[in-house]
């Protein structure tokens, strides 16, 4: 019986997880491991809070499973925090060389390794697109939680270097829930275009 620790970033009664869970165990079932026969799966959810996510890992790491899997750059970085030894597999992870995950792509050494499903220069084609769907627009703010997104500023850079050929103000708008929404469209975006980076999920 093999053992697998899952810490996911979302609760367990959202849709989606659900289907990550479905498309998890079906992978696995294809591959001869069964939950239940031969392997055992524990999961762990923090339902979008970053202050639950580190004692999650704690008990995952305490229970010393042969793997553990991080569905997120925060749950990642929580489980770094906890071993150095303990086999761990990320997936929706931005920027793993970056943000010292892994030594490289093809190499990643140490106990971390996974999949990364994101390309930075996309900021400028988001750009792009606002502009083509709004001509007119001159402000854009990109609005992004600090707590759940670190690698932001990843995003930030080719949409900074972008925005005087698309003839824009980029702002940062770091938004840690959703009541800063309104207070920082009042003290620093009047008359801008709002445009979130898909990071400023709020629970």
């Amino acid at each position: 019986m093999r053992r697998v620790g899952v810490l996911m970033s979302i609760a367990s009664d959202d849709p989606e997880a659900q289907l990550r869970v479905a498309a998890f165990e079906a992978g696995l079932r294809d591959l001869g491991w069964v939950q239940g026969r031969n392997l055992h799966i524990e999961y762990r959810w923090a339902a979008g809070q970053t202050d639950v996510l580190r004692p999650q890992a704690a008990e995952l790491v305490a229970s010393v499973p042969d793997l553990i899997l991080a569905t997120s750059t925060p749950a990642t970085i929580v489980l770094r925090e906890q071993t150095r030894t303990l086999p761990i597999v990320f997936v929706f992870v931005n920027d793993p060389v970056g943000q010292g995950f892994v030594s490289s792509l093809p190499h990643p050494g140490g106990n971390l390794t996974g999949f990364t499903a994101f390309e930075f220069a996309i900021g400028t084609k988001w750009l792009q697109m606002l502009k083509e769907v709004s001509p007119a627009v001159k402000r854009v703010a990109v609005i992004f939680n600090p707590a759940r997104a670190p690698y932001a500023g990843l995003f930030w850079q080719p949409i900074e270097a972008a925005a005087p050929f698309f003839s824009v103000e980029p702002i940062q708008a770091p938004t840690r829930d959703a009541g800063a929404i309104e207070e920082n469209d009042r003290s620093v975006c009047t008359r801008a275009e709002w445009w979130t980076t898909g990071t400023a999920t709020y629970h």
